[in-house]
Parts: C-alpha cells; sequence; structure tokens
C-alpha cells in the first residue's frame, strides 16, 4: 500500500513566485487582453454549441454556425462601435474645452450668488476637461482591443472546438473512485457559466436601455455610452457610476444642466432596475462579492490588464471565489469574498 506524502512550499517562495506571474502577465498584456476575452465570449456561447451537438449536429459543424452567428454579431457592433469611438477621440479636445467653459461659467454663477469661492484658483488648478480625458484613454483602450478582432475569433474557434471534447477528456483521465473530483469540476463550471450568462443578459439590457435614454435626450454617441455601461456593468457597486459619468458630463456640455439631470435620473432609474431588483432575485446574494474585493480587484486588474482588466476584473474574481466554494477545505476564503453572511451560516458559527 503505497502513501502519500505532502508537502508545503515556503511562504517567501510562494509570495516570490506569486509576484513573478504577476509581473509576467502586466509583460504580456497584450496577448492576454484578446486571449481573456475569447475565454470569455467561448463561455457565453458553448451552450448554443452544446445544445446543437446533443441534437444530433456534428462538432465541427455545430461550432462552425456558431462561429458564423457571432462573427455577424460582432462584425456590425464592432464596426458600429468603432465609429463611435473614432468620433469621440476626434471631438475629445473640443468637448474638453466645452467643458472647462462650462464649469467656468458655473463657478461665476455661484460667485455671483455670493458663494464665498476663489473663481480664479479654483479655475488655474482644477482641470475639469481632465475627467473627459480619462474617458477617452478608456474608449481609445477599448478601441485597440477591436484591432485584435480577427486574433480573439481565432481563439473562440479553437476553445469552443475543444470544450466540445473536455467533458469525455475528463472521463477518461479521473479514474472511477475520482468520481468527487469531476463533479467538482462540473459544479464549478455549471457556476461560472451560470453567473456569466445571468451577468452578460442583464448588462446587455442595462446597456441597450442607457444608449435609448442618451438617444432620447439627444447625446452624442449613445451606442458608444450604452456599450460601456454594459460592459462596466460587470463590475457591481462602482461600475455603473463610472460608466454614467462621461456620458452626464457630455449631456452637461452639449445641453446644460437640464438634461444633465435628466441623465443622471435616468442612470440612477436603470441600474437600481437591473443591479438592485432584478439581479439579486436571479442570482441570490449568495452570488456577490465584497466591496472591498471589488474595489481591490478593479484596481489590481486595471494595472495588470489596462480597460479590459477592468471589466473582467471582476468576472475573474467571480470565477475564483466559484473555485473556491466548491471544495470544504476552501470554502472559508469563498465566505471571506462574499458581501455577506446568510443568517443560516451565521447562527451556525455561534
Amino acid at each position: 500500500m503505497t502513501t502519500r506524502t505532502t508537502w508545503r512550499l515556503p511562504p517567501l517562495v510562494v509570495l516570490a513566485t506569486l509576484v513573478v506571474v504577476i509581473a509576467g502577465m502586466k509583460a504580456a498584456s497584450a496577448l492576454l487582453e484578446p486571449f481573456l476575452l475569447a475565454i470569455f465570449i467561448s463561455v457565453l456561447c458553448a451552450p448554443l454549441v452544446t445544445w446543437l451537438t446533443r441534437r444530433g449536429w456534428p462538432e465541427w459543424l455545430a461550432v462552425s454556425v456558431t462561429m458564423i452567428g457571432l462573427v455577424i454579431l460582432l462584425s456590425a457592433g464592432f464596426a458600429l462601435v468603432g465609429t463611435s469611438i473614432n468620433g469621440f477621440l476626434k471631438q475629445l479636445p473640443t468637448y474638453q474645452s466645452a467643458l472647462n467653459m462650462r464649469v467656468g461659467g458655473l463657478l461665476d454663477g455661484l460667485a455671483g450668488h455670493g458663494v464665498d469661492i476663489d473663481v480664479a484658483a479654483l479655475k488655474e488648478k482644477f482641470d475639469a476637461g481632465m475627467v473627459m480625458g480619462l474617458a477617452g484613454k478608456v474608449v481609445g483602450g477599448f478601441g485597440a482591443v477591436l484591432g485584435n478582432f480577427l486574433l480573439i475569433l481565432l481563439a473562440v474557434a479553437f476553445i469552443l472546438l475543444e470544450a466540445a471534447r473536455l467533458p469525455a477528456k475528463l472521463h477518461a483521465a479521473f479514474d472511477r473512485d475520482a468520481g468527487q473530483g469531476l463533479a467538482m469540476f462540473e459544479r464549478f463550471a455549471d457556476g461560472v457559466k451560470n453567473y456569466l450568462a445571468i451577468k452578460s443578459v442583464l448588462s446587455l439590457a442595462t446597456g441597450a436601455c442607457v444608449a435609448i435614454l442618451l438617444w432620447i435626450l439627444d447625446v452624442d454617441y449613445p451606442l458608444l455610452w450604452g456599450t460601456l455601461a454594459f460592459l462596466f456593468n460587470f463590475i457591481p457597486n462602482i461600475g455603473s457610476f463610472l460608466a454614467a459619468v462621461p456620458a452626464c458630463l457630455l449631456a452637461f456640455i452639449l445641453h446644460g444642466n437640464a438634461v444633465a439631470l435628466g441623465a443622471v435620473i435616468g442612470y440612477v432609474v436603470i441600474n437600481t432596475a437591473f443591479g438592485n431588483i432584478l439581479e439579486p432575485r436571479l442570482m441570490g446574494r449568495s452570488l456577490g462579492l465584497s466591496a472591498l474585493v471589488v474595489f481591490i480587484s478593479l484596481v489590481f486588474w486595471g494595472w495588470v490588464l489596462g480597460p479590459v482588466g477592468m471589466v473582467l476584473s471582476v468576472p475573474l474574481t467571480m470565477i475564483l471565489r466559484i473555485a473556491l466554494e466548491v471544495r470544504e477545505e476552501t470554502r472559508w476564503l469563498a465566505i471571506l469574498l462574499g458581501p455577506e453572511v446568510e443568517d443560516g451560516a451565521a447562527r451556525g458559527a455561534s
């Protein structure tokens, strides 16, 4: 009878390895960004491939039909959004100067009504157009990702082909006595697919409502801001606020206070309806992250991978939490990453 020996690496070795891995990820961010996007898109498309193969379609035909539909959908979306990105970046200097003038006029109006502020000092030290400049950098970062369109599609095709064969490989790789390991992997995969599917549908609905709202308010590039709302909706708590800032500022630049206030109210209503009412009902509160974890993951993945890392920060952290939750040994880490302890678990621990 053989005995299995277990050993652990020293903490300093683990920490040094982690630092090296993070540094390598940051250095290879140009390659990782499209690859992570391809994995994300593949997870969303995998249920369609599975559904077709279960109805007798050959594997290659199911993947081909899925890829054709994906190419048509993404090509149309990228063409429209790409045009909006180019137009916004060309108009960005004009928007920045107009925002500075609007804010300057607002400060002059406050001073004229007796508010004790040093208007000249504020205008000199505070550049309101800098906010629009930051929005331009984020939008430009996503525009750069669009340049890897062909690479993303090729990666999605190969991942879908491999995913179709993965269940058979797993059954062959695991012994019959190791069914628990296979069951845990299947629970992990199902949790990831359910989370990404529900979150994607809700984010798409949020982006569509935002685009319609800004189109009604006659704000430039509503499709761009709807796409930004769709992407940043994957970041709970603060993502909706970040996506709303440039669009509301643009409404303020173009149409003044009343339209900007309407845009703010519209964003609040949309995000409250989808983020605070529908999402908890569909996902349940167990599939959440604490606000601190969301902020740390946003900063970390944004630093490593740029704007794409910011959007994928919470899905990546959520996948990590699901992976920790399926094992009894690591479930305590998943609880620490979550937003709150359920009443039953809290009573059981006391």
